[in-house]
């Protein structure tokens, strides 16, 4: 770039140097382009950290009844469940931490989690004939904890 001040004929900067940029004006634009790496990257893992994540990386999951299920059905799938199926219902008897709601609802969504914690790292799954489903919100209420196994 030439200007022309007064008659006469300057050179700017740039051509003096032959177009070249001065190490500080280099480190400038480089700690620039590395300040902006930084805050995209700081902003990436403050999303990350804000994703409820176990440390395995999967979500957190509970089993419980579906609330469009027949009692009836609850009912013998709790049975097994309670039974043969080796979830441990204790916490669901009476005077127990889970006994209240007493309704079969509440019982079958406590038995499947059991069954469900305990097994489905070795093959069984949140199903009962279709009468359970998986939520990632801790059914847990009052003084009933509902088990997380990861």
């Amino acid at each position: 770039m030439v200007l022309i001040v007064q008659n006469r004929c300057h050179f700017s900067f740039e051509q003096h140097m032959g177009n070249r940029a001065s190490p500080l004006s280099r480190m400038h634009r480089s700690l620039s382009a590395m300040a902006a790496v930084l805050t995209r990257t700081l902003l990436t893992l403050l999303l990350l950290s804000t994703i409820q994540q176990k440390a395995g990386g999967e979500f957190e999951q509970w089993c419980v009844a579906d609330e469009q299920s027949p009692d009836d059905e609850l009912q013998m799938a709790l049975d097994w469940a309670c039974g043969g199926g080796g979830a441990n219902c204790s916490k669901i008897q009476g005077n127990q931490s889970c006994f209240y709601p007493n309704t079969v609802k509440d019982h079958a969504s406590f038995a499947f989690n059991s069954y469900f914690q305990n097994f489905k790292h070795h093959g069984g799954s949140c199903f009962f004939k279709g009468a359970a489903i998986i939520t990632e919100t801790d059914p847990s209420h009052n003084s009933c904890q509902y088990e997380f196994i990861p």
